[in-house]
């Protein structure tokens, strides 16, 4: 009796191991499509803003006080986070030192983007496409951790060496890159546009100041 319990153990456990491999190697080999969405858009859900509102960008407001943003940005005196549906989409915008970004609100939130993320050979590897971002300027993609309290972020390689990228004249841009794990919804791929002109490898910069987060994608 007791070989046949045993026998009959180790059938269901080889059971039990083929199929967990094949739901897992169906996953793998499904490939994770997104879309991007707005900062703004998804930050202003997230955190049930009462108007939609962008905390990582600002528009001139001679009326505004220094003050510290929805997202702890601190920005001078002269200058306020832009409201969606508010203000004017012709608004020229400036980071939270009242330094010009070069764009107006129009520009900035059309911008648009679709990821996919893929097993190869064992390797979740990302391609994104961009389009409406700004033409010749520099960006990176990083990965919220929605599960780690405060949310943290890391390179989206993991390593924040070939996570950045310089878009084309157009304002378009198409990157791959090997990541460390594949995404689930406690994660989410975001877009930030570096402001100086230069990246920060394992680090985003100075959030607001010459760091913008512009479009997220985030897994369901």
């Amino acid at each position: 009796m007791r070989s046949l319990n045993t026998r009959l153990l180790a059938v269901v456990s080889v059971a039990v191991g083929l199929l967990l491999a094949s739901v897992a190697g169906g996953f793998a080999a499904s490939p994770l499509k997104m879309n991007c969405i707005t900062h703004a858009a998804f930050f202003s859900a997230e955190s049930k803003q009462p108007k939609t509102l962008d905390p990582q960008v600002f528009i001139r407001d001679p009326a505004a006080p220094a003050a510290t943003g929805p997202q702890r940005i601190k920005h001078v005196a002269g200058v306020r986070p832009p409201l969606i549906d508010q203000d004017a989409k012709s608004a020229m915008l400036y980071n939270a030192e009242d330094k010009p970004l070069g764009f107006d609100l129009q520009t900035w939130l059309s911008a648009s983007g679709s990821v996919m993320i893929t097993d190869q050979g064992g390797k979740p590897v990302l391609e994104a496409t961009f389009k409406g971002l700004k033409p010749n300027a520099h960006y990176s993609l990083f990965e919220n951790h929605f599960d780690q309290t405060p949310v943290s972020f890391t390179p989206m390689d993991g390593t924040g060496t070939t996570n950045s990228f310089v878009t084309q004249p157009d304002g378009s841009a198409k990157v791959s890159m090997t990541l460390p794990d594949f995404p689930t919804h406690a994660n989410a791929v975001l877009l930030i546009y570096n402001s100086e002109g230069q990246t920060h490898g394992l680090d985003r910069g100075r959030i607001g100041v010459d760091a913008h987060h512009q479009l997220i994608a985030r897994p369901e």
